[in-house]
C-alpha cells in the first residue's frame, strides 16, 4: 500500500520478523509532518538531553498517548515493537544525506541502540517544565507558566493555525474532557486554608 510523506509504506508480511502491532501510529506521523509540528517544537522548545532533540521526545510522548501508554515507563512497550522502530529509524534519515546522517550519530556518546527514549531521558525532560515557588500560608496562589510551559503553548497555537489554514472555520466547539486522573502526588505538609489534601 504505497504512499508519499514520508518514507515508509504498508506490506503484507507472511513472517512474524519486523511485524508491528503499532501500525496506526505512522498515520499520525504523516499528519505532524504535513502540519510542520516537529518544525514548530525544535523553534520553540530548546531543553537539552543528551542525544535526543525536543522534537524526536515531544513526538515519543504523543504516540504514546495515542498508543494509550499510562505511564513514562509504558515507553519500553514502543522500543520493544521491533517494526514501529524500525518506521521510526527510517523517518529520523529522512532526506539527510551522508553528513547529515554523521551528525547524528555525533549527538551519542556510545552507539545508538534505542528507537524512542528511555523513560529516565523522558523522566529528566519533564522535569525542565516544573520550578518550585513559595507557598504563602493562607492564600491561593497560581504561579506563572515557566519558560518550557510557555513553549508548548506557542507550539499549540501553531498547530491550531496549520490546521485553520487548511480547514477555516467561523466557529469552533470546545469539548472539555473531564476525566479524573490519579496521581500518587502529595500535598504540602501545611496546606493552603481551606483545602484538603486529596489525589488529582
Amino acid at each position: 500500500m504505497p504512499q508519499g510523506i514520508l518514507p515508509y509504506k504498508y506490506e503484507e508480511e507472511s513472517t512474524a520478523s519486523g511485524m508491528t502491532s503499532l501500525a496506526g501510529l505512522p498515520v499520525y506521523l504523516d499528519l505532524a509532518s504535513i502540519l510542520n509540528l516537529g518544525a514548530s517544537i525544535s523553534q520553540h522548545l530548546h531543553i537539552k538531553i543528551q542525544g535526543w532533540t525536543d522534537e524526536q521526545i515531544v513526538m515519543t510522548l504523543i504516540l504514546l498517548n495515542l498508543a494509550g501508554g499510562d505511564f513514562v515507563d509504558d515507553l519500553r512497550l514502543l522500543e520493544a515493537d521491533e517494526g514501529f522502530c524500525k518506521i521510526l529509524q527510517r523517518i529520523e534519515l529522512k532526506g539527510l544525506k551522508r553528513k547529515g546522517r554523521r551528525e547524528i550519530e555525533r549527538r551519542w556518546r556510545k552507539e545508538k541502540h534505542r528507537s524512542v527514549p528511555s523513560p529516565s531521558a523522558v523522566f529528566r525532560y519533564l522535569a525542565a517544565f516544573h520550578e518550585d515557588y513559595p507557598r504563602i500560608e493562607g492564600s491561593a496562589i497560581i504561579p506563572p507558566l515557566t519558560e518550557s510551559l510557555s513553549a508548548l503553548e506557542r507550539i499549540n497555537a501553531d498547530l491550531v493555525a496549520a490546521v485553520h489554514k487548511r480547514n477555516p472555520i467561523d466557529h469552533a466547539t470546545l469539548d472539555m474532557d473531564a476525566t479524573l486522573i490519579q496521581t500518587s502526588k502529595r500535598m504540602p505538609s501545611s496546606p493552603i486554608r481551606g483545602t484538603r489534601p486529596t489525589n488529582h
